[in-house]
């Protein structure tokens, strides 16, 4: 492992980070939102906080006005979307979020396809996934495939979940 990172990770703790869930889907409901039970019950479970949830339609206007309303959240240090990531015409989450990221992290979109190249081949380069900050505020996009959204946070999140939340918010 590297010096440096294993450094801040021990700077960051392994207390309970607070996130919000977005779902983005023309389909689902509340009570077929199997995205958001299987994140919520695998970040609590890791004794973190989901401190909101919201399901919207994959509308730009939506999708910014809930970017700008979490990331106002004070305790919200990460907002994990899902849905939206695609090449059809209705796909528009990551349209939106990468004109609104103040920063990126290229890294995790390119572990994300490489990840799922593995398990759906060339597929994988359909993918969208995409990561970054904006207003102190990780962001973090995931296609919204119930399978895509467990290798992202199980593979990618979790492991650095303090790491990350401790990055955004860090003065030095």
């Amino acid at each position: 492992m590297n010096k440096g990172a294993d450094e801040h990770r021990q700077k960051a703790g392994q207390g309970a980070v607070t996130l919000a869930i977005v779902t983005v889907s023309d389909t689902r409901t509340p009570d077929t939102d199997i995205n958001r039970q299987y994140l919520e019950s695998k970040l609590t479970e890791a004794g973190h906080v989901v401190a909101a949830y919201r399901l919207i339609k994959d509308e730009p206007v939506q999708v910014e006005a809930v970017l700008d309303e979490l990331s106002a959240m004070p305790d919200v240090r990460i907002i994990i979307f899902n849905g939206g990531t695609g090449i059809s015409p209705r796909d528009t989450t990551y349209d939106v979020l990468s004109r609104k990221l103040e920063k990126t992290l290229p890294g995790f979109g390119e572990l994300f396809r490489m990840l799922s190249y593995q398990e759906v081949g060339a597929a994988a380069m359909l993918s969208r996934a995409t990561a970054g900050v904006y207003h102190q505020t990780l962001v973090v996009s995931t296609p919204g495939s119930p399978n895509a959204v467990q290798v992202a946070l199980e593979k990618l999140i979790l492991p650095e979940i303090n790491h990350l939340a401790w990055e955004v918010v860090r003065k030095a």
